[in-house]
């Protein structure tokens, strides 16, 4: 169910139509406007998250390279002035278990570089806990629905992101250059689920969905797993967690060994023990952990959302 606000429309926010008393959202297109398109983004770094330039209607800076997060989510404190939308079957969530009622808009247009997307919902939360643990203005977070029909490279040596839109008639053919050498890199599945990426990972005899998230700075096992897995970490030290809203949790921290990543093992990795309990992604499924900056900065890495599949480069 979706509940109009009494605020109005503002030149350059998002377009709605009122039934009554009832506000319904511009239908959100996740599409780009070329049936194939190629672009090389740089971009920056604010701890361990992804910085890319974008803009939204008017208003550009810094967005966060978020795939854990569904969909394009803007900074409540520069476009407040935008129309809402509140949406009561759904709320945000965070490793902290804290959650809020999701406020909805829409962009009229919103630019990656070349990429044009056109009425857009996006969801409006306050990321001022972002901006003051880093000193830098974020605009919002880039959610997997902007990339779902590309093929995503990203080079932290480099600080560079390769994008292309894969058309529907080269869905079986195409293979970026950089893919041109097998021997250079390893090929994983990957399955994609309510617009997350999950790895295929195994860890004590335990198959685990771990959901891959370039907004997570460190990696995560999910509290409530089996004692069975918990064998397999040093615990070093505690540590408090924050998280939206300025709440706070105590988590567990830790080198994990023994992973394995389709068939491959894993090297020790740095884990946070937390409950994730507010990350399912559905009443029946719900994710194991996270695979975040500790792991995906190790490699070049890359990922084709249409063909479901991950590229690590040894």
């Amino acid at each position: 169910m979706v509940k109009s606000q009494t605020s109005l429309a503002s030149p350059g926010s998002g377009d709605s139509l009122m039934i009554g008393n009832i506000t319904i959202p511009a239908i959100s297109s996740f599409e780009a406007p070329n049936d194939s398109i190629s672009c090389v983004l740089p971009f920056s770094r604010a701890g361990n998250l992804i910085l890319i330039r974008a803009k939204a209607d008017s208003t550009e800076g810094n967005f966060i390279l978020d795939t854990g997060s569904p969909t394009l989510v803007l900074n409540l404190t520069y476009f407040r002035h935008y129309t809402t939308t509140v949406r009561t079957d759904a709320e945000e969530g965070g490793m902290n278990g804290t959650g809020a009622p999701v406020q909805e808009t829409t962009v009229k247009e919103f630019t990656i570089g070349p990429i044009v997307y056109r009425r857009t919902v996006a969801n409006l939360v306050n990321l001022g806990h972002i901006e003051n643990s880093k000193g830098v203005k974020v605009f919002g977070l880039l959610g997997m629905k902007l990339f779902r029909q590309f093929e995503m490279i990203i080079d932290y040596d480099r600080n560079l992101i390769y994008l292309h839109k894969i058309a529907k008639k080269e869905e079986k053919t195409y293979m970026h250059e950089m893919l041109q050498d097998s021997t250079s890199y390893k090929t994983y599945a990957i399955d994609l689920y309510n617009d997350k990426i999950l790895a295929r990972t195994e860890l004590a005899g335990r198959k685990l969905r771990l959901m891959i998230d370039f907004a997570a700075e460190t990696n995560v096992l999910d509290s409530r797993l089996p004692d069975i897995i918990f064998q397999n970490i040093a615990i070093s030290r505690r540590v408090i967690l924050n998280g939206i809203g300025g709440q706070k949790v105590e988590a567990l921290y830790g080198d994990l060994s023994n992973m394995k990543l389709g068939d491959d093992p894993i090297r020790t990795l740095p884990v946070l023990v937390t409950n994730l309990s507010n990350t399912c992604l559905s009443y029946e499924f719900c994710i194991d952990g996270i695979l975040g900056f500790d792991f995906l900065s190790l490699h070049k890495i890359g990922f084709n959302f249409v063909n479901r599949k991950m590229y690590i480069w040894k």
